[in-house]
Formats: structure tokens, C-alpha cells, sequence
């Protein structure tokens, strides 16, 4: 496995292994290589796995093993730091969201250039929270960054596309949220739509 990341007790019942502190698809491309080392070995102690950014949560039986016991399980990793290319899928994005006058204002752009930009470049799945099936994609154009809404939205609709930071992504279900909204897709968004290490291109429609 090379060099050991951080590994840190975050439970009687669990590990926290941190490859770094900054958000980048290189450090999440560690952490993807890691989550499917131990999503494909699926050892007998293991009970879940928690990727993020640039860490991953290790759930385990404390009965079967011992933090030390799964470190060491860990360096028997093959020496990668990147995991391999996963799947892609293709959204088809009406882009018809509130949200994208301002988007376009706020960078000195026209919603055209908005959409163009958003489209024409292919996201990373860092990995999936907030709610079963919102994935966190990283790729987005540092000229589209914009920040969240100062108030959450008390309800969003599921489908849509939103912008966050430097992230994009999108509703699987209603829900509150605070995300720039550009855009709307009636594909279904499943829980297990994607997985960390997919792909994701936004196709206007």
C-alpha cells in the first residue's frame, strides 16, 4: 500500500482513515481505491464504509477485530493510489432552474455560457450523503463556483441540479435544501444510481 494515511480510532467500533485535508479528485481518488478494495475483500468484521472527500469510515464487528487488526488488514492493500475508472452516466438536464439568472449574473456570464460550461465538462463521484442517492460530484468549473442560498429553500424539487461551492449535484427526492438551482432532469435517481468512482456528463436537453 506505500505510505500509510492517517488512521484515527473514531468509535470503540470504528476507524477513520484521512488521506488529507484539502477537497481534491486526487485525494478522493485514494479514498475511492480504498472503498473498493474493502467493498470487493468484504472481510468478516466489516460493516459499512463511509466515504467522503479525502476520508473514509470504517464500520466494524469490535467482537472480530481490533483497530490494529484493521490497519493491518489495510496494508495489505496492492500499492495503488488511484482506483480504476468507474462507469459513466449521462443526465439529461432541462436547463430551466431559478437560479440560473443569478449564477450567470453573479460570474459576468449569460445562461447560455452558464449551461455551456456546466455541460461540456465530466464529474467525478466523490461519494453519496445527505440523503440516499444525492452524489457529491467534483469537476465543476471554477468560473461557476457560487455559494449556497443565505436560507435553504423549505422544499426542492426532486431532479433538480444544483451548485454549491465548488460542487454539483442533484435531488433524488424532494427535499429542503440550499443549492443554486440551474436545471431539472426527470431521470430516476435510486439509491445505488451511481457509485464513488462513476462518472457523471450533463447532457442539455
Amino acid at each position: 500500500m506505500g505510505a500509510m494515511p492517517e488512521c484515527l480510532p473514531a468509535s470503540d467500533c470504528s476507524l477513520l482513515v484521512r488521506f488529507g485535508h484539502q477537497i481534491s479528485a486526487a485525494l478522493n481518488r485514494q479514498v475511492i481505491s480504498l472503498f473498493r478494495f474493502l467493498h470487493q475483500a468484504n472481510p468478516p468484521w466489516l460493516v459499512n464504509l463511509h466515504p467522503a472527500y479525502c476520508t473514509l469510515l470504517i464500520d466494524f464487528h469490535p467482537s472480530l477485530t481490533t483497530h490494529a487488526e484493521v490497519i493491518a488488514f489495510l496494508q495489505t492493500r496492492p500499492d495503488t493510489s488511484f482506483a480504476p475508472i468507474g462507469r459513466r452516466v449521462d443526465v439529461p438536464v432541462r436547463y430551466n432552474g431559478p437560479d440560473l439568472p443569478f449564477v450567470a449574473e453573479t460570474h459576468r456570464l449569460t445562461p447560455a455560457q452558464v449551461i455551456d460550461l456546466h455541460s461540456s465538462h465530466e464529474y467525478l463521484v466523490a461519494f453519496l450523503g445527505f440523503a440516499p442517492g444525492f452524489a457529491y460530484l467534483l469537476g465543476l468549473p471554477p468560473q461557476l463556483a457560487t455559494p449556497r442560498l443565505p436560507t435553504p429553500r423549505p422544499q426542492v424539487p426532486a431532479g433538480s441540479v444544483g451548485i454549491a461551492g465548488h460542487q454539483t449535484g442533484i435531488y433524488p427526492a424532494a427535499s429542503p435544501g440550499g443549492w443554486r438551482l440551474i436545471g431539472e432532469t426527470d431521470l430516476s435517481l435510486p439509491p445505488d444510481w451511481v457509485m464513488p468512482g462513476d462518472r457523471v456528463r450533463f447532457v442539455p436537453v
